[in-house]
C-alpha cells in the first residue's frame, strides 16, 4: 500500500480502514452506535477519488435525512475542496427528483412537474372521494392516504392493489380512490412524495436506456441507514448498482426502529444472501459511551433473534452504574428526574444541555414537563411540541374555557368549527361583527339567533347544535368532576371519533395526548383541595405561564426514543420503563414488534455518553385509569452487577404512593385559593340568606334573557333546567342559581 495513503488514514482504527479501502464489489458496513460511521463514509469517498480514475460525478451517496446529507456534504467539501464538486450526495427523494427532471417526459409528464405535499394530497383526495360519490366519513382522507402510501412503498400499482382486495368491499372502494387519485395527479402534472421514488423505479424498469445511463454513471453507490430502507428504496438501489456492483450498504440492524412506517429489516439481514461475494465489515469500537453503558446495551440486544452478531466495545473502561429508580407514580417519577437534573446543574457538574429525557410516546411528556417547570428547569421538546402547545390539547382547553366563561370569544372562535360542523369563516365573521355592534360576546349573539336574518337557515341549524352542546356541557359541569366532563366533551362533540376515523399514526398520537390530559385532570382531582373546573383551568394557566423562557438559555432535551436516534448526551433518562408502556402492550403479543421495541431500547441506551437512568412507576394513570405496573423486561435484561437501585424501600401500594406524592407549590396553592362563594352553585348558607326574597316568575326567564343579580351584577342566561338557570355574569363568571330562592331582575 502507498505509504502516503497509509499515513492519510492512520487516524482510523483497523476496521474503519478496511471499510474505507474496500472499494470494489458489494460491501456491507455494520456500523454500531457511535462507531464513526460518517467519518468512514467521508474518507471512503476520498479514498475512491484518490485511487481510482473516475470523476466525482461517478459517486452517488444516499442518506435518509436532509440533515445527514448536509453534514456529509460539508465534511466531504472540507476534506476534498473543489474535488468534491459533482459528487451526488442527497436523500433518496432529492436524488430521484434530479433523475426525473431529466427523463420524466418518457412517463408522460412534463419536466416542470410539481410535487404535492401532504396538504395538497388531502385536497386532491377529497376531490377524488367526492367525484366517486363515496362517503368521506366512512373513508376518511388521511386514512385513505395511509393505505395508498403503504401500497406505493411496496411498489403496488392501483391495478395490483385491486387484485389483492377484489373480495374486500371496503378496500375495493380505496382501490377506486387510488386509481382515480393517480389519474388526477397525472392530469395536474404532479407527483406526491411517494411517487418520487415509485416513478423513478418505473422509469428505470420501462426504459432500459435511462437505467443504463445511470448505471454507468454511478460506478460507486453508497447508501446510509440501509436498515431503514423499504421495498421501493431497495428496488431503486438494486437497479442502480446492478451493472458495476460497487454497492456499499451502511447500517445497523440493531438500530432498525421504523418497521411501523415500512422499513424492512430483511434488506440488511439478507444482504449476504443477495450478494454472496459481499465483504462484511463490523464497526464495533464505540467512541461515545463508557464500557458500562455499552455492556448494558449488548446484554439487552443479544436477546433478539433476528440480528447479526456484533458487540460494541470501547477503550473507556468502567463508568458509573446504570441507575434504576422506581417511583410511586408518574408525578414522583417526573419530580425525581427534575430534581436530579437541578441538583447536578446547581452543583455546576452539568449544564441543562447535557441532559436528555427519553420516553416511548409523546403523551408521557406531560408529567415530566410539569415537574421540570416546578423546579424552574428550562427544557425543549425535540422533534415535537410541548404538551400544552399541541393542537388537540389547546382545542379541549378552549372548550373548557368556553364552558367556564361564555364571554371568552377567543376560545369560541377556536372551536366553533372543531371538529368540522360546516360553520364557515364568513358566518363567524358576521357573528363577530354583530357582537361588536351590540357590545356583547359572540356566545350571547348565538343565543339570540332565532329571529336573526344575517345567517342562513342552514348555518343557523348548525350554530344551534353548537349552542346546545355548550349549554349541555355547562349543566354537566355542575354535577361532574373535571375528568368526567372532559370525557363527555370529547365524546359528545365527536372529537375522538373523528380522530379514530383518521386511523393514522398522527391521529393515534393525538388520542394518546388527550387521554393523558384526562389523566392530568384525575391527578388534579386527587391533589387539589378545590376540584372545580375554574381551579383546574387556573392550574393549567400557571403551568403555561411558567413555560415562557429565554431563548438564550440552555435547555434539557425531551423527546421520544425514535427522535433520539443519531443524537448523544452526557446524561440520559429513559422514563416509563414498564411492561405495557415500553415495550408496548401490542408488542408484547408479537415477537417481531417486541424485537423492534428492544432495538428501540438499545438506541436509547446508546445515546448516553457517561450516565444513564431508567425510571418506572408502581402505578400510573393511563387513559384516565390507574394502572399498576411492573418493571420493563428490558430493565431485567440488564446485567445486575452494572445496575444500582436508587430507592431502598420500594413503595408497594397505592396509599403509600399517594403519601409520597409532592403537594402543589405554595405559590400555586395561593393562586387556587379562590373565594368559595364564587364557585358554581350557591352554598346552603347563601340559599337561606335569600329565602325571604321573592323570586321572579320562572316563565319570565329563557335562554338569552338578560338579568341583574343583587350580588353578581349583569349576566346572560346560557341554560335552563326547571327552576335552575345557568348565568354567564359579565364580571363573576358562570353560576348556576335556583330561581325559587334568589331575587333576580330582568335587565
Amino acid at each position: 500500500m502507498n505509504s502516503e495513503i497509509e499515513k492519510r488514514y492512520s487516524h482510523l482504527n483497523e476496521m474503519q480502514k478496511k471499510a474505507v479501502m474496500t472499494a470494489e464489489g458489494p460491501l456491507l458496513i455494520l456500523a454500531g452506535a457511535g462507531s464513526g460511521k460518517t467519518t468512514v463514509l467521508v474518507n471512503r469517498i476520498h479514498y475512491i477519488l484518490a485511487t481510482r480514475e473516475i470523476f466525482p460525478s461517478n459517486i452517488l451517496a444516499i442518506t435518509f435525512t436532509n440533515k445527514a446529507a448536509r453534514e456529509m456534504k460539508e465534511r466531504v467539501e472540507k476534506l476534498l475542496g473543489e474535488n468534491a464538486d459533482g459528487i451526488w450526495i442527497g436523500t433518496f427523494h432529492s436524488c430521484c427528483v434530479r433523475m426525473l427532471r431529466r427523463d420524466i417526459e418518457k412517463l408522460g409528464y412534463a419536466r416542470s412537474f410539481v410535487i404535492y405535499d401532504r396538504a395538497d394530497q388531502l385536497i386532491l383526495l377529497k376531490d377524488t372521494i367526492k367525484e366517486l360519490n363515496i362517503n368521506e366519513k366512512l373513508y376518511e382522507p388521511k386514512m385513505v392516504i395511509n393505505h395508498i402510501s403503504d401500497a406505493k412503498d411496496k411498489l403496488i400499482t392501483p391495478e395490483e392493489f385491486g387484485g389483492i382486495y377484489k373480495d374486500d368491499f371496503k378496500m375495493s372502494k380505496i382501490v377506486d380512490i387510488y386509481k382515480l387519485y393517480q389519474k388526477k395527479l397525472k392530469e395536474n402534472n404532479a407527483l406526491d412524495f411517494d411517487d418520487i421514488i415509485v416513478k423513478t423505479v418505473e422509469l428505470f424498469e420501462n426504459h432500459p436506456d435511462v437505467l443504463n445511463f445511470y448505471q454507468r454513471k454511478f460506478r460507486y453507490v453508497m447508501v446510509d441507514e440501509y436498515q431503514d430502507t423499504n421495498k421501493a428504496q431497495y428496488k431503486l438501489i438494486s437497479l442502480l448498482s446492478a451493472h458495476h456492483r460497487n454497492l456499499c450498504a451502511v447500517g445497523d440492524d440493531d438500530q432498525s426502529i421504523y418497521g411501523w412506517r415500512g422499513a424492512d429489516i430483511s434488506n440488511i439481514l439478507n444482504f449476504e444472501q443477495e450478494f454472496e461475494d459481499a465483504t462484511v465489515v463490523k464497526l464495533e469500537q464505540n467512541y461515545r459511551s463508557t464500557s458500562v453503558i455499552l455492556d448494558s446495551a449488548n446484554h439487552v440486544i443479544k436477546n433478539n433473534m433476528e440480528r447479526k452478531l456484533k458487540r460494541l466495545w470501547t477503550q473507556q473502561d468502567g463508568g458509573d452504574h446504570i441507575k434504576i429508580f422506581k417511583a410511586g407514580d408518574e408525578r414522583e417519577e417526573g419530580d425525581f428526574i427534575a430534581r436530579q437534573i437541578k441538583d447536578l446543574v446547581d452543583k455546576n457538574e452539568r449544564s441543562n444541555s447535557d441532559f436528555a429525557v427519553l420516553y416511548r410516546t409523546n403523551a408521557q411528556s406531560r408529567a415530566i414537563e410539569e415537574a421540570l417547570m416546578r423546579q424552574n428547569v428550562s427544557y425543549k421538546i425535540y422533534g415535537g411540541m410541548k404538551f400544552y402547545d399541541r393542537k388537540e390539547i389547546k382545542d379541549i382547553i378552549a372548550y373548557l374555557r368556553l364552558i367556564q366563561n361564555p364571554l371568552d370569544n377567543i376560545s369560541l372562535k377556536r372551536i366553533i368549527n372543531v371538529p368540522k360542523r360546516g360553520i364557515g369563516a364568513k358566518t363567524l365573521d358576521k357573528l363577530e361583527e354583530v357582537s361588536l355592534e351590540r357590545e356583547n360576546s359572540i356566545y350571547s349573539v348565538l343565543l339570540e339567533l332565532e329571529h336573526a336574518d344575517y345567517v342562513s337557515t342552514r348555518s343557523k341549524s348548525k350554530l344551534n347544535d353548537f349552542i346546545t352542546h355548550i349549554g349541555a356541557f355547562m349543566a354537566m359541569k355542575e354535577v361532574m368532576n373535571v375528568s368526567e366532563l372532559i370525557e363527555k366533551v370529547l365524546e359528545n362533540t365527536g372529537y375522538i371519533s373523528e380522530l379514530k376515523a383518521e386511523n393514522t399514526v398522527e391521529s393515534q398520537t393525538r388520542i394518546e395526548n388527550l387521554r393523558e390530559f384526562i389523566s392530568s385532570a384525575i391527578e388534579f382531582e386527587q391533589i387539589s383541595e378545590e376540584k372545580d373546573l375554574e381551579t383546574f383551568l387556573a392550574s393549567i394557566s400557571l403551568v403555561a405561564d411558567i413555560d415562557a423562557m429565554d431563548d438564550d438559555e440552555e435547555y434539557v432535551s425531551l423527546m421520544t426514543l425514535h427522535s433520539a436516534k443519531g443524537l448523544e448526551f452526557n446524561t440520559v433518562f429513559i422514563a416509563g420503563m414498564e411492561e405495557g408502556i415500553f415495550p408496548t402492550n401490542r408488542a408484547i403479543l408479537d415477537e417481531t414488534q417486541l424485537e423492534e421495541e428492544r432495538r428501540l431500547c438499545y438506541v436509547g441506551i446508546t445515546r448516553a455518553k457517561e450516565n444513564l437512568y431508567m425510571t418506572y412507576a408502581h402505578e400510573r394513570t393511563i387513559y384516565g385509569r390507574r394502572n399498576y405496573g411492573v418493571s420493563s423486561r428490558f430493565i431485567n435484561e440488564l446485567p445486575k452487577d452494572l445496575t444500582e437501585s436508587l430507592n431502598v424501600a420500594a413503595r408497594n401500594d397505592k396509599r403509600q404512593a399517594k403519601s409520597n406524592r409532592n403537594k402543589m407549590d405554595e405559590s400555586i396553592k395561593q393562586n387556587f385559593a379562590l373565594d368559595a362563594a364564587s364557585f358554581g352553585v350557591y352554598s346552603s348558607k347563601s340559599v337561606l340568606d335569600d329565602t325571604s326574597k321573592a323570586g321572579i316568575d320562572n316563565s319570565d326567564v329563557s335562554l338569552g334573557s338578560k338579568i341583574v343579580h343583587p350580588r353578581f351584577g349583569s349576566g346572560t342566561v346560557v341554560s335552563k333546567d326547571g327552576s335552575n338557570v345557568t348565568i354567564a355574569f359579565e364580571n363573576k363568571g358562570v353560576k348556576t342559581i335556583n330561581l325559587e330562592y334568589i331575587k333576580l331582575e330582568l335587565a
